[in-house]
């Protein structure tokens, strides 16, 4: 039986070229947030970026997978394909995935190329999280609810060298996508000036 491989073309009428914006970070420190904030301030003007949620794909694309560094792995790898798919088509994408441990970040640098990735560490403290807590999960991985939990139960490695660190119990979500866009930029993934895009919000980022 014959089969046909379907490669991803470049869109080249777009003013941009294809990466992976990587938001690593614990539950709570605004990944969801600034990965929304941030394709919302790209579409603004005129870029095409796509949000890869880490939590929404469990519900689908990776809804096999548990929370064992095993299963976490594959979790990364999955998305760590898709996303480098995405960006050999030219579109922006935006991973938003907690990514705890380093050996796994090193797998999507290397799958992704280290010249069409930029990891953005969104820094909270853990007391952080857990005061937002916006989905509740750190009261219920307390209360032994949920197992092999970040940060609870497991643990959360930070980036030895992220591209880009921002301190997200401080920073306002504009102050964040300005920065990533700056650095997008920088790295001619953009074909633009370097006016930097706000997102909407002005508030600590939270999700």
């Amino acid at each position: 039986m014959n089969s046909t491989m379907i490669h991803p073309k470049p869109l080249l009428h777009l003013r941009q070229s294809g990466c992976v914006v990587w938001l690593t970070g614990l539950s709570g420190s605004g990944k969801s947030t600034l990965a929304a904030a941030l394709t919302d301030a790209l579409a603004h003007r005129g870029y095409l970026g796509i949000v890869l949620d880490g939590d929404q794909l469990r519900a689908g694309l990776c809804r096999d997978l548990g929370f064992s560094p095993a299963d976490r792995q594959e979790n990364v790898r999955r998305l760590s394909e898709l996303s480098s798919m995405l960006a050999e088509a030219g579109l922006i994408a935006v991973v938003a995935l907690i990514s705890p441990y380093q050996a796994d970040r090193d797998r999507v640098r290397q799958r992704i190329g280290a010249d069409r990735l930029v990891e953005v560490f969104c820094d909270a403290p853990l007391s952080v999280c857990e005061q937002r807590d916006p989905k509740g999960l750190y009261a219920r991985a307390r209360s032994g609810q949920i197992d092999q939990f970040t940060g609870v139960s497991a643990p959360y490695e930070r980036p030895a060298q992220p591209h880009i660190r921002l301190d997200t119990t401080y920073l306002t979500v504009e102050s964040c996508v300005e920065t990533v866009y700056e650095h997008l930029c920088q790295r001619g993934f953009i074909f633009a000036g370097s006016q930097a895009a706000g997102a909407a919000a002005g508030a600590p980022a939270r999700a």
